[in-house]
């Protein structure tokens, strides 16, 4: 049995499932641990070490995310092959690359020490050993069924679950048999364009969700970009537009933070009821509110039936899960079971009926209220560190909710300047012209700071650096 011996530095900034991770990657890398190694079981690995099976759990994770591991059902985890480290071949212009020089960029990125990225999490709090043993009643002998194909709309018993915790947090109205179960968000907009029709005008925000904008864009439909005003989507440039099918984020959108008031949406849904139009309203991030008691969803306050509303658990439980689901309107689902009842369900019925358990008794209620006091205390953190030390130097924005804010540094910067000074201290932010259709040439150039997976002990290292990339003459 392979053993893994690792220094673990407890006064280091790294969280010790980072350290672990890293050692067991850069072992598989210099082929220390060679290709299809058995690693040791979290158990054999938490004794030797001394620490927690959790944090083992992370970085197995990380590395199983990442693809340096596999895993094998019932047998464990195995280093996976990759191309060797020495040399790439690269069928292009007869030239042969060098995997050193295909290492230059990832040599940088080894100088980041702060990553303020805003699509990952915490996962260190997350309750991997319930998860563990939920999934492990999923597959037991009893439930043998869970092996073969399911209801291609979802497991009943799962959308039973949603149906009711949508309605007790977000106000969402809905019966079990709209909610339809897919593995992530692109894979249901994709699903919403053959179900609604590829020959009407779709709008996305301006700035939005860039993923959802690409799949529109993919499935050949025409696209068009609505820009924003305090309030929301600028409902005077949808009304002298041709869209009939409009995707918006109003709890929290994306990216700039505003929360739709309740004025706006009225217009919202009288424009779709107006004009035979749906909304897609996606609440990626619902549960994450710190000020106040959670937004109620756009979709309880329409009378028409003209809201798809649209939701994830990969921001409230781990990214890789990859259930999201669709709670259509009446009048769409005819066409769904025409179009889709022969298709076969996308997410494992395993994985869904471990969901079922983790929300039936009650693990979900008290993770969600762990996490978002957890996420509450780094956004605290995160605006007090700015403020204290930029003070009236940066302008922050959309710091009310979800797992990023904006910064506005006063220091006739440009974006790229912004990115790339950070970058030279070992912080990396984000732009936020990646969210435009076109980027906006006279705007003010804005950075988006995500605080999800980052430490708390960083935060203001982090900001402390970035102090002194933007403002040197105060170093």
């Amino acid at each position: 049995m392979l053993e893994i011996t690792c220094v673990l530095d407890y006064k280091k900034q790294d969280p010790i499932y980072i350290q672990l991770y890293d050692y067991i990657k850069k072992e598989i890398q210099s082929g220390r641990i060679p290709i299809n190694s058995k690693l040791p079981s979290q158990r054999k690995l938490a004794n030797h070490l001394q620490i927690s099976r959790n944090t083992i759990d992370a970085a197995y994770q990380q590395l199983l995310a990442e693809g340096y591991i596999r895993s094998e059902p019932r047998k464990g985890l195995f280093v996976e092959e990759f191309q060797s480290r020495n040399i790439i071949t690269k069928k292009s212009h007869n030239s042969v690359v060098h995997l050193d020089s295909l290492l230059l960029e990832s040599h940088h990125n080894d100088m980041i020490q702060y990553d303020f990225k805003q699509d990952s999490i915490d996962l260190e709090h997350f309750p991997s050993k319930v998860w563990r043993k939920l999934s492990s009643q999923s597959f037991n002998k009893e439930l043998d069924q869970l092996y073969l194909n399911g209801d291609s709309q979802g497991e009943l018993e799962l959308r039973k679950s949603i149906a009711e915790y949508l309605f007790q947090s977000r106000g969402v109205y809905c019966l079990p048999e709209q909610i339809v179960i897919g593995a992530g968000t692109q894979y249901l907009l994709t699903m919403l364009c053959s179900l609604i029709g590829r020959d009407v005008t779709y709008g996305v925000e301006e700035p939005g969700f860039h993923r959802a904008r690409l799949v529109l864009k993919n499935e050949g439909v025409n696209c068009r970009s609505v820009p924003l005003d305090k309030k929301g989507v600028n409902i005077t440039s949808l009304l002298e537009s041709d869209v009939k099918v409009i995707y918006v984020t109003p709890s929290h959108q994306f990216p700039y933070g505003t929360i739709m008031p309740v004025s706006r949406r009225m217009e919202l849904i009288q424009w779709a009821a107006e004009n035979g139009g749906y909304i897609i309203e996606d609440d990626y991030d619902g549960e994450f509110r710190y000020q106040g008691k959670p937004i109620p969803a756009l979709q309880g306050l329409d009378n028409y039936g003209n809201i798809i509303y649209l939701g994830s658990f990969s921001k409230s439980l781990f990214p890789s899960i990859c259930i999201s689901y669709l709670v259509l309107p009446p009048s769409l689902m005819a066409g769904y079971q025409e179009k889709f009842s022969h298709y076969k369900q996308t997410v494992a019925r395993g994985h869904q009926h471990t969901l079922t358990l983790f929300m039936r008794e009650g693990y979900w209620e008290r993770h969600v209220n762990k996490i978002r006091n957890i996420y509450k205390r780094k956004h605290a953190l995160l605006l007090e560190t700015i403020t204290h030390i930029m003070g009236n130097k940066v302008n922050i924005i959309g710091a009310e909710s979800g797992f990023h804010i904006l910064l506005e540094p006063k220091n006739n910067m440009t974006e790229d300047e912004l990115v790339h000074s950070a970058k030279n201290y070992g912080v990396k932010v984000y732009p936020i012209s990646t969210y435009y259709d076109e980027a906006p040439i006279h705007k003010k150039p804005l950075i988006l700071l995500g605080f999800g997976e980052i430490p708390e002990t960083d935060i203001k290292k982090g900001i402390s650096k970035l102090n002194k990339a933007w403002f040197p003459a105060e170093k």
